[in-house]
């Protein structure tokens, strides 16, 4: 099974059925297990210190699963995760978006598992990498 979405079709599904996230992240790129997504950083994603919060950075990289599945599953807004662990590793830049590389491990029938990397913007060093299992409904 190929790419389903593009990256052009991955936001304009977010942008319909999530508006609420919508202009906080951008689908990047996708390919063949693989999804990148921006949070773009403003005031409602930060914590005190000027920096991105935990909840913010969850929210990347659960979005990020969520995305990689949909490119080769297509458009099913009922998937949903089931198991969720994060390792906040350094303090992100301040004033810079933050990226997430998503790789999906396993996408079968009824489950998917992916790992995380996020990155501040130019930055190399990953402050924090997330492991999440998802749910598939049943298609048909």
């Amino acid at each position: 099974m190929g790419l389903q979405m593009d990256a052009a079709a991955l936001n304009g599904f977010l942008g319909r059925e999530f508006p609420q996230v919508a202009a906080d992240f951008r689908v990047e790129r996708v390919a063949e297990n693989l999804a990148e997504l921006r949070l773009i950083a403003s005031e409602r994603n930060l914590r005190p210190g000027g920096t991105v919060s935990g909840p913010s950075m969850f929210a990347l990289a659960d979005l990020a699963i969520y995305c990689a599945i949909l490119a080769r599953i297509g458009p099913v807004a009922l998937a949903v995760t089931t198991n969720a662990s994060i390792d906040f590793m350094r303090k992100p830049a301040a004033g810079v978006d933050l990226l997430g590389e998503c790789r999906l491990l396993k996408l079968g029938r009824v489950l998917a598992v992916g790992d995380v990397m996020i990155r501040s913007e130019g930055v190399d060093a990953p402050v924090a990498r997330a492991s999440m299992t998802y749910s598939i409904p049943p298609r048909g």
